[in-house]
Formats: C-alpha cells, sequence, structure tokens
C-alpha cells in the first residue's frame, strides 16, 4: 500500500514511495479512512480486470458464489445476503441472466416470488472465478508473511465489525453536524 502520510515519504527499507492519490489536508483526520478508500478502489480496479477475462463485473461473483454455494435463491434472499439494495440486485441479476449465468423460475412455495438458479454455463465458470479470487488475493498480499496475512484480515475483520456496530446504533449512524 502507498504511504499515507507525505510527510513519512519513506518505506522501512529508506527509499522514496510516494502516494498514488494525494492526500489532501481535510482528509488528516482520518488516515485510515483515505486509506481504506484508496485501497477499495484498486481493488475494485483489478478484480475488474481480471474478472472482465470472464465476462463478469465486480460483485456478479459474489452473487454466483452465493447461488453456487446455497443453490436457488429469491432475489430478496440475495439482497440480504449481499447487503444490496433491491434496485442493484435487479440490474446484476438481469446482466447474469443475458449473459446466460442464472434463470429465474418460479418458487414452488411461494406462487408470488421466484427463484434465481444458477445455469450449467455458471457451473463451468465458478474455477475461474476461483482462480481470478486468488489472482486478487495473491496481488494484494503479496510480500506479506502467513502472520501479516492473519494480521490484516484480524484488522479488517475488526474494522468491518466497528463499522456494523456503528450502523446498529441510531446514534453513531447519525453524523453531527
Amino acid at each position: 500500500m502507498t504511504q499515507s502520510t507525505p510527510e513519512t515519504g519513506k518505506t522501512p527499507a529508506g527509499t522514496a514511495q510516494e502516494a498514488s492519490v494525494p492526500v489532501p489536508a481535510a482528509a488528516g483526520g482520518g488516515p485510515i479512512s483515505h486509506a481504506i478508500f484508496r485501497l477499495a478502489r484498486l481493488h475494485r480496479m483489478f478484480a475488474g480486470q481480471l474478472l472482465r477475462r470472464i465476462g463478469l463485473h465486480p460483485g456478479q461473483e459474489l452473487v454466483m458464489m452465493h447461488l453456487w454455494e446455497l443453490g436457488p435463491q429469491r432475489q430478496t434472499d440475495l439482497v440480504r445476503l449481499m447487503d444490496s439494495d433491491a434496485a442493484t440486485m435487479t440490474r446484476t441479476i438481469q446482466r447474469l441472466e443475458q449473459a446466460g449465468f442464472v434463470r429465474r423460475r418460479p418458487s414452488l412455495t411461494d406462487k408470488r416470488a421466484s427463484l434465481v438458479e444458477p445455469t450449467a454455463a455458471s457451473h463451468a465458470l465458478r474455477r475461474e472465478v476461483e482462480q481470478s479470487w486468488s489472482q486478487l488475493e495473491d496481488l494484494v498480499t503479496a510480500g506479506l508473511t502467513t502472520d501479516e496475512r492473519t494480521a490484516a484480515l484480524h484488522t479488517l475483520e475488526r474494522l468491518e465489525q466497528n463499522l456494523v456496530q456503528a450502523a446498529a446504533d441510531p446514534v453513531c449512524a447519525t453524523p453531527e453536524r
């Protein structure tokens, strides 16, 4: 990852390393948040490059992973699983359907609902998705030891937990003005 503070400007080996995105002074109170933003942007860019090769866009592979693992799902259940919104999931399912990776069929238990299920074509795609995710993981964690990977995962999980807790607390979820 790039340096968050321009005044540091040195890696442990002593060579200069500039941030890929300048850190604006207004972000000075949130260097971790700014680093997360930059990391997420780069991660999505590389994920997009890897997934485009197999005919997917970022996020679509996550829907497919849930369908491969859980089998046919109602779209509302996919919205909940992905912590998405209905409009985004509708577009995602439509695109996957147009690509031939999912199909909709009526639910046998709920006449108002339809189930989204993976097609045979998507099952052939599964190995390629797994390989793309492995490549992305290798890019992200290049040069990290096993202990550093474990520590990074633990830290990211803790940051996520903090935000989940903040979202559940109406006082924290509403920013002060």
